[in-house]
């Protein structure tokens, strides 16, 4: 069984989808790892490092040679695969929605395509939940790219030349990305209020100190959508939340947005009229500005300015924190890979369950029924 562990191709990807742990770890299961030259120099790991660990590291056409099982973290160009066997596994973040001829291409080589951000939400797959371990630190990076942008501090200080106020900051959307935010705002000092259309994360934000702030009385959604996601507001809550967001926002220093729904454009939460009501020299932080964005007028990739208030648009936040982000992605891997690893054949077997939802292709086919539907 030989695992590749393939270099990011993609513009401004700076992870590596295994760590020098990980490839002692898969080495122990009895696999071969191969890993292409400079894959983790992005995250500060050299090629020695995975030398060390046992790995053998080399030109891509050397990695995809033979092997069972590639590994990355976004999709590779399918161009770039050539020569990779029929039948071999792509595990990595593959954008199914986003990018769907490419997983065409992938079924065309037949490979078995699996995409880790369809790992489903369930109590012995947390530990292989990609989006889980990236969001958490993207939260966390989230506040830190306001804090360097705003022009003010975060706590409140009292000098002998007067009273510093303190920030205040608020958290659109409590999944685990927010919730980070929440907890790095209120370390750093900030007043920090949230909100979510999920009734049920009212009680974690309060647990985190933070102030909640809710539509109360006017029916949303019918609770989480499926595997913990938010699902569509109403039209009613929507127009309730509008007024409600529009009068707490204008008082706000710092506004972080995370709302995604898969498989659709991010939902819109502030709005031009909102950002105007804003002092000059807020930041809102944008963290779903690659998936249309929450904030109108974010710009993918650029720090904008609004009505004199900064817009935050930073592409690949899980990358700007690359070290980190890499090694939960690698253990990511490992844990999924690991899980289903069967000793007598020296490799994984999926069962259906999980094998069902993240399987893309098979067979020269498109086989995944979110993709087929």
């Amino acid at each position: 069984m030989k695992i590749a562990v393939l270099k990011e191709t993609a513009a401004g990807e700076t992870r590596v989808s295994a760590s020098p742990e990980t490839v002692k770890k898969f080495i122990a299961l009895g696999a071969d790892v191969s890993v292409e030259a400079g894959a983790g120099i992005g995250a500060s790991v050299d090629d020695a490092a995975y030398a060390a660990a046992g790995a053998t590291v080399c030109a891509r056409a050397a990695v995809l040679k033979d092997a069972d099982i590639l590994l990355g973290v976004s999709g590779p160009d399918p161009k770039s695969l050539a020569g990779v066997k029929p039948g071999a596994w792509l595990a990595a973040g593959l954008n199914p929605f986003g990018e769907r001829a490419r997983v065409d291409d992938y079924a065309a080589l037949g490979i078995e395509a699996l995409a880790m951000e369809f790992m489903p939400r369930i109590t012995r797959a947390q530990s292989m939940d990609i989006l889980s371990s990236q969001s958490n630190l993207s939260g966390y990076k989230a506040v830190l790219d306001a804090a360097g942008e705003y022009g003010r501090a975060f706590p409140m200080m009292m000098t002998a030349a007067g009273t510093v106020s303190a920030a205040r900051a608020f958290i659109m959307g409590v999944g685990v990305a927010g919730l980070q935010a929440i907890a790095t705002a209120r370390r750093l000092g900030a007043q920090v209020s949230a909100t979510d259309v999920r009734s049920a994360t009212k009680e974690q934000i309060e647990s985190l100190g933070a102030k909640a702030i809710f539509v109360e009385d006017v029916k949303g959604i019918e609770g989480e959508g499926s595997g913990g996601y938010a699902t569509e507001m109403s039209d009613e809550y929507k127009a309730a939340q509008a007024a409600l967001v529009s009068a707490h926002i204008a008082k706000q220093d710092i506004v972080i947005t995370t709302a995604l729904i898969p498989g659709r454009p991010a939902p819109r939460l502030i709005s031009d009229a909102q950002i105007a009501s804003m002092r000059p020299g807020s930041v809102i932080v944008d963290l779903a500005v690659e998936q249309g964005g929450n904030v109108e007028g974010s710009v993918a990739g650029e720090v904008v300015v609004k009505h004199g208030v900064k817009i935050v648009g930073h592409r690949n936040v899980p990358g700007r924190l690359a070290a980190d982000t890499s090694a939960l992605f690698s253990r990511n891997l490992f844990n999924f890979l690991s899980a289903f690893w069967d000793k007598e054949t020296g490799k994984p077997v999926l069962d259906e369950e999980i094998g069902d939802a993240i399987r893309l292709t098979k067979d020269g086919k498109v086989v995944n029924a979110r993709l087929l539907g």
